[in-house]
């Protein structure tokens, strides 16, 4: 490392080193490494990876100055510093203040690359603004050193798909499919969504095949987007049967591909069909973890059978493993601890209590259900003995 002197860094090496210390140490960390470098060392590359963090955390006045005084020292003579401020403006929703900064670009003789061209034309497209959206990319198509690639286009559709312009979508989505790499599974991935986004079916359906026949195997994120697509088309026998076709597949065992399904179910409260596909998977040897039985749960909770979505929750709590992003839902859970304060045995409500604690904090809804359950059971037993009290003889 350059700070014990055994290797002498690069302006280059700087930069890298200053991006990595934002990542993983904040901002004040590489400012402070910034600011300790030698003037020699502080060259665009060290000033454009600070530019970076500033853009990354969101911090529109830092960045604005940093990007300034950049320009004052001659530092901003490349597409990056540009790509990276119009990336923040579409990060904090300023989508209209886009084009002038890709503006400003041209003007200083800097030629846009394909991210600049993208990062624009969403811009227009987030707004609606088809007209300033087309415009930019018959631009883009004109300029002899820019490629358009199948990911502009697609682009392209979205933004079309969400202005209803189905006719237009279509046409891009046919040159993005025209430009993409026959082997790129990301590629298909995407562009099947956009058709399950319109509604499309048979196109989404005939991409599938075609990905198979130039990828030559679906790996379980394929399987997961083409479930979603269906799920969406409210095609849940075909679905089903795709579900069938992923297990037979020996692709590795992630129930990551099932919960789409289970979504889907609980997305059409067919919640019978949701226990069933878990309890088959439980008679194979295959343990649903807490995401699978928490979607099953919500499904329960929304429909308002608190028994059943207590039940599952449990299910879902018995086998949580810390770390892993899933948490239960806060109102669900408040429904639950209200029936089981309610209603529930005081040994259920401590034991469901006790693997709640593994999950999240403490709260004061755990402590009065607790408190309620507790209570009738006094309240119950005090009648009891009052009921099973020995009467004194009756004289007649």
């Amino acid at each position: 490392m350059s700070l014990k002197g055994h290797v002498k860094f690069l302006p280059k090496d700087h930069a890298i080193h200053l991006d990595l210390i934002g990542q993983i140490h904040g901002v004040e960390a590489a400012e402070t490494y910034f600011n300790n470098l030698s003037d020699k060392d502080k060259t665009e590359k060290p000033y454009g990876a600070l530019l970076n963090c500033y853009t990354r955390e969101l911090l529109v006045d830092k960045a604005l100055a940093h990007f300034r005084n950049m320009k004052e020292l001659g530092f901003v003579f490349s597409t990056l510093p540009y790509n990276d401020l119009m990336g923040l403006y579409t990060r904090i929703g300023q989508h209209e203040r886009v084009p002038s900064v890709m503006a400003e670009m041209k003007s200083n003789g800097i030629v846009p690359d394909n991210f600049s061209y993208r990062i624009c034309i969403n811009s227009y497209g987030t707004r609606a603004d088809f007209f300033g959206l087309e415009n930019t990319l018959e631009e883009m198509e004109c300029e002899p050193q820019i490629v358009v690639d199948w990911n502009t286009y697609a682009v392209v559709a979205s933004n079309y798909i969400k202005g209803d312009l189905r006719e237009k979508a279509y046409s891009a989505l046919s040159k993005a499919e025209a430009k993409l790499d026959k082997q790129d599974p990301d590629a298909y991935r995407h562009l099947i969504s956009l058709y399950g986004n319109l509604g499309d079916k048979s196109e989404a359906k005939r991409l599938w095949a075609v990905q198979m026949s130039n990828c030559k195997r679906y790996i379980n994120r394929d399987y997961m987007n083409m479930l979603s697509v269906l799920v969406k088309l409210d095609e849940i026998t075909e679905a089903e049967d795709l579900l069938k076709e992923w297990e037979s597949s020996q692709n590795s065992f992630d129930f990551r591909v099932p919960n789409v399904l289970l979504t889907g179910y609980r997305q059409k409260a067919l919640l019978d069909k949701a226990e069933m596909l878990l309890d088959g998977f439980l008679k194979k040897g295959k343990t649903p973890p807490s995401t699978s039985w928490g979607i099953v749960a919500i499904g329960y909770a929304e429909k308002g059978d608190v028994a059943k979505a207590y039940e599952m929750t449990k299910n879902a709590l018995s086998v949580h493993a810390p770390n892993t992003g899933w948490i239960p839902r806060p109102s669900m859970l408040e429904m639950i601890l209200k029936y089981l304060g309610d209603e529930g045995e005081v040994k259920d409500v401590e034991a469901f209590v006790s693997l709640l604690k593994a999950a999240v904090p403490v709260d004061s809804d755990m402590t009065e259900a607790l408190s309620r359950a507790r209570a009738r059971a006094r309240e119950e037993r005090k009648a009891e003995e009052a009921t099973e009290a020995p009467r004194g003889d009756v004289i007649a």
